[in-house]
C-alpha cells in the first residue's frame, strides 16, 4: 500500500518550498495536481520530471478512483495551486477516501497564505477563525458578517479582487466602520501588500485604484466591552422568557445583543430550570 503525501508549494515565491517537499515530489512516482501546467513550472524550476496528472473540483469524483487504484501499489503527492492542499482547495474528498482505504496519509507542511497573513496582519494570534471564501449570495455574506458581531477571535477568510470592494463596503454595515482588521494580497510576491486598520481604513486604502491578486481579509474580535458578563446574559434572557419567547427564541434574541454563542445561551438557560 502507497502513501499519500499533502505537499505544501509556495503561494508566489518559489523560494519557499521545504527540503522535503522537493524530495518527495522527485521521489514518487505520481503527483495529482489542481492545475498540472501550473505546478510544472514549479517542477521545472527545481528540474523536477515527476509524471503530473489533474486533481481539480471539476474531476475529483471521476480522479479518486484512478488515484485510489494507484496509491494501492504506490506513492501519491496531493498538490494544490499555491500552498496547502486541501485547505480551501480539492484534497477534502481523497483525503477522506484514502483513510476509509487504510491509504497513510502524511502531511508535508509548508506555505498556507491564512496563517502568512495571521502573523503579520498585527491582530491577535492566540485564537483565530479560519472561514474560507466569503459567500456570493448576498444572504449568506450578510449572515456571515453578522455571526462576527461578536466573535472573539480573529476571523480569516478569502475573497477574489473584483468583490473585495463590495465585500469591505457590506461588511462596514454590519460590523461599522471601527472594527479592526487587515487585507492581505499578493503574498510573498514582488508586488505584496498587507493593509491594517479600521475597516473604513482599509477600504478608504483600496477605493483609490482597481484590486488586483486574491485577498486575505482578516477581522479582529469584537471589543471586549461589547461581551456581556454572565449575570446579565441569565437576567435578559429570563426577561426575554418572561415575555413569551421560546427557551431557544429567546437564546438567539439574547446571543445577538450579548456577544455569546447562541448555545451557550441556551445550555445557561438550561442550567436554570
Amino acid at each position: 500500500m502507497g502513501k499519500l503525501y499533502l505537499v505544501a508549494t509556495p503561494i508566489g515565491n518559489l523560494e519557499d518550498i521545504t527540503l522535503r517537499a522537493l524530495r518527495i515530489l522527485r521521489e514518487v512516482p505520481l503527483i495529482a495536481a489542481e492545475d498540472t501546467r501550473h505546478t510544472r513550472k514549479l517542477l521545472a524550476r527545481y528540474e523536477i520530471t515527476t509524471p503530473t496528472i489533474s486533481y481539480h473540483e471539476h474531476n475529483k469524483q471521476e480522479r479518486e478512483r484512478e488515484l485510489m487504484e494507484a496509491l494501492v501499489s504506490s506513492d501519491v503527492a496531493l498538490v494544490s495551486d499555491a500552498g496547502t492542499p486541501a485547505l480551501s482547495d480539492p484534497g477534502y474528498e481523497l483525503v477522506q477516501a484514502a483513510i476509509r482505504k487504510g491509504v497513510e496519509v502524511v502531511p508535508i507542511p509548508g506555505p498556507a497564505a491564512p496563517i502568512a497573513a495571521l502573523i503579520a496582519s498585527g491582530l491577535p494570534t492566540d485564537a483565530f477563525l479560519f472561514l474560507g471564501y466569503i459567500p456570493r449570495k448576498a444572504a449568506e455574506r450578510h449572515a456571515l458578517f453578522a455571526d462576527l458581531l461578536t466573535e472573539r477571535r480573529t476571523a480569516i477568510l478569502f475573497e477574489v479582487p473584483h468583490r473585495v470592494q463590495a465585500t469591505l463596503n457590506e461588511m462596514q454595515e454590519v460590523l461599522g466602520g471601527d472594527r479592526l482588521m487587515a487585507a492581505a494580497r499578493e503574498l510573498t510576491k514582488v508586488h505584496e501588500q498587507i493593509l491594517r486598520g479600521s475597516i473604513a481604513d482599509v477600504r478608504a486604502q483600496l477605493a483609490s485604484g482597481p484590486a488586483k491578486g486574491e485577498f486575505t481579509l482578516l477581522i479582529g474580535p469584537a471589543p471586549q466591552e461589547q461581551v456581556w458578563s454572565e449575570a446579565r446574559v441569565r437576567d435578559h434572557l429570563e426577561a426575554a422568557i418572561n415575555e413569551g419567547l421560546s427557551r431557544s427564541a429567546a437564546a438567539r434574541k439574547v446571543a445577538q445583543e450579548s456577544g455569546w454563542s447562541k448555545n451557550d445561551v441556551y445550555r445557561l438557560g438550561l442550567e436554570g430550570t
